[in-house]
């Protein structure tokens, strides 16, 4: 059975960026107007210190930067779009997908599936991937697909499983995510998380790929079931007796639970597959882990490698995204991969809401 391998990379990010310091100051305007109408409970002030401290994020990447720091709003403004116009996730995507097409040396044309993961669709249908399909001009098939965070790694087992099994040669697997749409920026325990952006990688059958690549040597996907991550937004929201603005229509966990449950297994996942696969962790020259939280990621890297990872082995990028869902694992393999050398392995693992969690364990090959 032959063998599939990254071998292009591309990320989109927005043009405009909020501070901790920027997001701050909205947020205690909002709270202030609240607190003086006599909300109760009366809402805290948030701070940089505290972002910084509980998750550390620094600053994001937003669509639409006015909208979410207005206190009498505080969510995105984005202009509806004629049905003839492309859709903001395809947008986004267009820009991922040709940047990896370049990195990767393909014509959009020797594309044969576009899966499009992610943690929220613009649309139910038509899918988004068939949109992004048509912008590029690629051949073949597309699909959407959601497992919350962990989309981008389902989706590149999905693509690999496909090359592997031989009826496709290359595949995109492509992460639009609007984060800053599902966020509520009113609520002081998660206003802080999201960022937006766009990743996307290109699959090729291993013995195809002419350049420097990723061979995959394993996928390794798990889920079980759990509320304490949630969006319960949908088509059915307008059968409901209530149509107010309800809380659970935008991102919702119970962060205790999520730490306390998500850790362990996550790395036990993590540890099973090493083990099954044979690789030891010393074997490990990098770690690409979801961007959700840095005290999580510390805490797994420690965790898999039985000790403290360093910043190379363990690059983070959410300093600067923020929590970017399903793309986060791969803004820090597409920042963070170029410096490996042949023979180099190194996991990608995203992980999230389901519980669900998916690692792909790869060699870096071709010329240096």
């Amino acid at each position: 059975m032959r063998k599939a391998a990254i071998t292009g990379s591309g990320v989109f990010t927005p043009a405009q960026t909020i501070t901790n310091d920027e997001l701050v100051a909205a947020f205690n305007a909002f709270a202030d107007t609240q607190n003086a109408a006599g909300a109760e409970p009366p809402i805290p002030h948030s701070s940089a210190a505290f972002i910084t401290s509980a998750s550390g994020i620094e600053r994001r990447y937003v669509l639409d930067k006015e909208g979410v720091l207005d206190p009498d709003r505080m969510y995105p403004r984005l202009p509806a779009r004629a049905d003839d116009d492309p859709s903001v996730m395809a947008e986004m995507a267009r820009d991922a997908c040709n940047a990896a097409l370049a990195m990767a040396g393909l014509e959009a044309c020797q594309i044969q599936a576009v899966l499009c993961a992610a943690s929220n669709h613009e649309r139910a249908y038509p899918a988004i991937a068939i949109e992004i399909q048509n912008l590029l001009g690629t051949t073949g098939f597309a699909f959407d697909m959601n497992v919350a965070c962990s989309s981008a790694t389902f989706g590149i087992q999905a693509a690999a499983d496909m090359i592997r099994a031989g009826s496709i040669d290359r595949a995109i697997v492509v992460n639009p995510e609007i984060c800053s749409a599902h966020l509520e920026w009113r609520d002081r325990d998660c206003h802080f998380i999201f960022g937006d952006v766009c990743t996307a990688l290109v699959l090729e059958a291993d013995d195809l790929a002419q350049g420097p690549r990723f061979t995959i040597e394993s996928t390794r996907c798990a889920t079980q079931f759990s509320n304490n991550i949630r969006n319960n937004d949908g088509f059915l929201r307008r059968t409901r007796d209530q149509m107010e603005d309800r809380r659970d229509m935008q991102f919702m966990q119970n962060g205790r639970k999520v730490f306390k449950e998500v850790l362990p297994m996550v790395s036990r996942h993590i540890a099973d597959h090493l083990d099954s696969e044979g690789v030891q962790p010393d074997d490990l020259t990098r770690l690409w882990l979801h961007q959700a939280n840095k005290t999580m990621n510390d805490f797994i890297g420690k965790k898999v490698l039985g000790r403290a990872p360093t910043p190379e082995e363990q690059p983070n990028i959410l300093q600067d995204h923020a929590n970017t869902s399903s793309a986060g694992s791969i803004i820090a393999f597409a920042k963070h991969s170029a410096d490996l050398a042949p023979g180099d392995k190194g996991l990608i693992c995203s992980f999230g809401a389901g519980y669900s969690v998916g690692s792909v364990v790869v060699t870096r090959s071709g010329p240096a």
